[in-house]
C-alpha cells in the first residue's frame, strides 16, 4: 500500500508533466501568433482596404521599403494608398528611389501623401509624387534644394600633431577631404554635383504641382512653410490628417467603408508586440501564468521595448 509520502511525489511528478505540456504547447501556440502577426504587417488582410505606409525619419534607399511598396501596388486588396511622411530629409538617391516607386504605384492605385510633423527636402521630393498632399496647419513643408558639408578637421589635427600623407592618381580623388581645407578646384567640383542635382529636383517638383519654373525657383531657395503657407504657394492641396487624406480617396472612387490597415517592412516586425497582447488569452487558456514563467527563465526579456531592452538592472539590486 502506498504511503502517504509516495502519492505525493507522484502527484508532484504529474503536475510537472502537465506543466512542461502545457507549456510545450504555448510555445507552439507562440511561434503560430507570431507568424501571422508577421504575415498580417507584411502581406495584408484578406478583405478590400486601404494600405497605409509610413516614410519616417531619414531617407535611405530602403530595399524592405520599396519592397512593401511593390507589394501594396500589386495588391489587388488594396484600393487606395494612404502615404505617411514624417522625414527632415534624406540622400538624393533615396529620395529618387522612392519617389520612382510611389510614382510607379500611383499608376495601379490612387495615393494621397499625409504630412505629419515635416516633409522637408528629400521627404517634400517623395510626398509630391502622390496624386494629393494633405498637410497639418502646423506641419513643416518644403526645404526643396541640396547640400553638401565636409567637416574640417585639419586645425584640430593640428594642434594634437597628427598629420596625413597622401599619394594619389589626381588631385582630385577623394577630395574635399576634412583633413584639409577645400580648394577652389574642390569647391567648383562639388558645386557642379549640387547644381546638377538641384535643377533635377526641381524638375520633379515641376512635373508633380501646379507651379511654373519660374515659381518654383523661388520656393527652393531652401525655405521651410507651414502647412498653411505651403497650401498658399501651392506646395500642397489641402489641410488636415488621415481622415482627410482618407477623404481624397473617396472623391476618387474609393469606399468610405474601407479600413485603412498599415502595410509594414518586413524589417519593421513587431511579432513580439503582438505575441505579449497575448498573453492573457494563452494563460486563460492553459491555466498557466505565463509572463511569471517567463521572468523566471529570463524569457521576460523578450518583450521589452524601448530603451530597456539595451539594460534592464535585476529587481533584487539593492541602492540602485
Amino acid at each position: 500500500m502506498p504511503s502517504r509520502v509516495d502519492e505525493m511525489i507522484d502527484r508532484r511528478r504529474l503536475r510537472r508533466k502537465l506543466t512542461f505540456w502545457r507549456v510545450v504547447a504555448l510555445v507552439i501556440a507562440a511561434v503560430a501568433i507570431i507568424g501571422i502577426a508577421r504575415f498580417s504587417t507584411t502581406i495584408g488582410v484578406g478583405s478590400d482596404h486601404i494600405a497605409r505606409i509610413k516614410i519616417e525619419g531619414t531617407i535611405t534607399e530602403d530595399e524592405d521599403l520599396l519592397d512593401t511598396i511593390e507589394e501594396v501596388s500589386k495588391a489587388e486588396r488594396v484600393k487606395g494608398v494612404i502615404l505617411t511622411v514624417d522625414s527632415p530629409g534624406g540622400t538624393t538617391v533615396g529620395g529618387e528611389a522612392l519617389f520612382n516607386a510611389v510614382r510607379k504605384l500611383a499608376e495601379a492605385k490612387p495615393v494621397v501623401a499625409q504630412v505629419g510633423t515635416l516633409a522637408a527636402s528629400a521627404g517634400y521630393m517623395v510626398a509630391s509624387a502622390a496624386d494629393f498632399i494633405v498637410a497639418r496647419h502646423s506641419s513643416i513643408v518644403g526645404s526643396i534644394g541640396v547640400i553638401v558639408q565636409v567637416p574640417n578637421v585639419s586645425g584640430l589635427m593640428e594642434k594634437i600633431g597628427v598629420q596625413v600623407d597622401e599619394i594619389k592618381s589626381a588631385p582630385l580623388k577623394a577630395e574635399p577631404s576634412p583633413f584639409n581645407p577645400t580648394t577652389d578646384a574642390e569647391r567648383q567640383m562639388i558645386q557642379s554635383m549640387v547644381s546638377d542635382s538641384y535643377e533635377w529636383f526641381i524638375d520633379l517638383v515641376e512635373e508633380r504641382r501646379p507651379l511654373s519654373r519660374d515659381e518654383i525657383r523661388t520656393l527652393a531657395d531652401g525655405a521651410i512653410f507651414t502647412g498653411r503657407q505651403a497650401l498658399q504657394r501651392k506646395l500642397i492641396d489641402g489641410l488636415g490628417g488621415v481622415d482627410e487624406a482618407k477623404a481624397q480617396l473617396v472623391e476618387k472612387g474609393v469606399s468610405a467603408d474601407l479600413e485603412i490597415v498599415e502595410w509594414k517592412p518586413r524589417g519593421a516586425d513587431d511579432s513580439f508586440i503582438f505575441a505579449k497582447a497575448a498573453l492573457p488569452w494563452m494563460k486563460g487558456f492553459s491555466g498557466v501564468e505565463i509572463e511569471a514563467f517567463l521572468k523566471r527563465v529570463g524569457g521576460d526579456r523578450m518583450f521589452l521595448d524601448g530603451l530597456l531592452s539595451l539594460w534592464q538592472p535585476e529587481s533584487n539590486l539593492r541602492g540602485y
